[in-house]
């Protein structure tokens, strides 16, 4: 049982959940800073590019979002309500800065016209994030090998060649198929367990 605990105590701190991330951040634990904003990282930008914003209104927005969640962390009542609470947060920045935009674009155009006003979060864009976030955790949870299979065969534009495949993982081409199919029923029961289905 020590050895079970002292194992867990060793575990990497990009490798907690968010539940004992957020506790090591409160206590001040900078390593836990950084693994929790690195779990994040492509969720929070990934809603500045969905919007459309040049790269330095999307570092804005992920500093702005990052700043929100040092003040705001503390409040946190449950752990496994943050990514959605980041993608809330970051969509609000998002309003501001094309709110911003539209405010000088109306005063340069016509100076009598009204200040826009903000429109409500668009539902199938939060979809749209939230189904992102829970694929992009699934994967991490997969096994190195898998998410490396998956990678090169679904993400990278073009898919890459079965035997390229197999000369990267160091497989027979003949295996690509049966260990892809293994590779993809793991991702899906990562995603139902992720109440994704």
């Amino acid at each position: 049982m020590s050895s079970l605990l002292t194992r867990a105590a060793r575990k990497p701190a990009g490798k907690w959940d968010d539940t004992r991330l957020v506790k090591e951040c409160l206590a001040g634990n900078e390593e836990a800073w950084s693994a929790l904003v690195e779990k994040y990282k492509r969720l929070i930008y990934s809603i500045p590019v969905k919007y459309g914003l040049p790269p330095q209104e999307a570092a804005d927005v992920f500093q702005a979002t990052c700043m929100e969640l040092l003040a705001r962390l503390p409040d946190l009542r449950e752990p496994r309500a943050l990514p959605k609470w980041l993608m809330q947060v970051a969509h609000h920045e998002c309003y501001r800065a094309k709110r911003l935009q539209q405010r000088v674009i109306s005063r340069d155009a016509e100076p009598g016209l009204p200040e826009p006003e903000t429109p409500a979060i668009a539902e199938t864009l939060v979809r749209q994030t939230e189904e992102e976030q829970n694929l992009r955790e699934a994967m991490a949870a997969l096994a190195p090998r898998c998410r490396h299979l998956i990678e090169m065969l679904f993400f990278e534009i073009p898919a890459r060649p079965y035997n390229k495949v197999a000369e990267e993982l160091g497989l027979a081409v003949g295996s690509i198929g049966f260990t892809r199919q293994q590779c993809i029923e793991r991702l899906r029961r990562a995603l139902e367990e992720r109440g994704f289905a």
